[in-house]
């Protein structure tokens, strides 16, 4: 027999217990037709009323005991009884899903309890994988341009032709401003959705959001790259060597952009109603992108240092 769960006018969950006792607790108005049930098999929670011929609800008038319910059953059949359910549902905006099907509600932000903040590593294995995603997109972008300007190496290369200078450092503006810009857009566009976070953070399992939990806007995220992309130019490059110091040693491992944009680097499930699901540790996807990234560098040291070694062989 099909073992049951329901949610009671708390939202929290019940079970499993059996259809008979779904029964008993209906007639005895503990439970009511708007109840989110869900049994093995079912693809989502559903209202007791859109389960009510299987868990046979109705009960005659004649029987002598129990509730008539065959106006309620009439409703059911026409629909109108699953339609209020439903909507009931919607606006109580139960967390409850399907085991294996629980989505997050990015429009409600759970202050209270503990949070997780991702560390340097966490961050750096996402940082991998968007450096890559942002790299082909990039390079995507400068191949056609390239083809369009029909700018040569060869005309480039030509410093006595002052069309060409001009050509060569317009090209190169352009470069930096692709470069500065296909970034920038990405992590503006994606932490701002209803992931907040990009495609590497949704890997390692973290997200992007304002220091009270809230969603960060598009804006917001797109001056966060910014401002640490400049803060690593201006201090040529030894900002990303402070940031990463920042980010491992601050209580809130924030970076200087981060406190700059009012922002937060944490597991996915911090500020929601799973906040026991968060992950403490490195996890699988981490330690996979950052041994990956290790075996690359160790390949590409020997592999260096092999031609090095070729090289010098030659002209000794």
């Amino acid at each position: 027999m099909s073992q049951w769960y329901y949610a009671d006018a708390r939202r929290e969950r019940h079970g499993p217990v059996e259809a008979d006792t779904l029964r008993d607790k209906f007639r005895r108005n503990e439970l009511d037709l708007s109840t989110l049930v869900w049994r093995e098999g079912m693809p989502q929670w559903q209202p007791l009323s859109a389960m009510a011929e299987e868990l046979q609800l109705l009960v005659q008038a004649d029987t002598g005991g129990g509730i008539d319910l065959r106006a309620d059953y009439q409703a059911i059949e026409d629909g109108t009884a699953v339609a209020k359910a439903s909507a009931a549902a919607a606006i109580a905006e139960s967390p409850y899903a399907a085991p294996g099907s629980v989505t997050l509600d990015t429009n409600r932000v759970i202050a209270s309890g503990d949070v997780v903040h991702a560390g340097f590593l966490r961050r750096l294995a996402a940082s991998l994988v968007d450096s890559f995603v942002t790299g082909i997109i990039t390079w995507i972008l400068l191949i056609p341009i390239m083809l369009l300007m029909g700018v040569g190496l060869g005309t480039l290369a030509d410093p006595e032709n002052i069309a060409s200078l001009g050509a060569m450092l317009g090209f190169q503006g352009l470069i930096y401003l692709v470069s500065f810009l296909v970034p920038c857009l990405y992590f503006g566009w994606m932490q701002s959705s209803t992931s907040m976070a990009s495609l590497g953070k949704m890997v390692v399992g973290i997200k992007v959001v304002r220091g009270n939990g809230e969603r960060a806007s598009f804006w917001r995220n797109f001056l966060r790259y910014l401002a640490m992309m400049v803060f690593g130019m201006v201090t040529c490059y030894v900002g990303f060597l402070i940031t990463a110091f920042m980010v491992a040693m601050t209580e809130r491992k924030q970076g200087l952009h981060d406190m700059i944009c009012d922002t937060l680097v944490v597991d996915k499930w911090a500020f929601t109603d799973h906040p026991q699901w968060q992950q403490r540790g490195l996890g699988t996807a981490t330690i996979v992108i950052l041994s990956i990234f290790g075996l690359l560098v160790v390949g590409g040291t020997i592999a260096m240092l092999a031609l090095i070694g070729i090289a010098s062989s030659k002209f000794s």
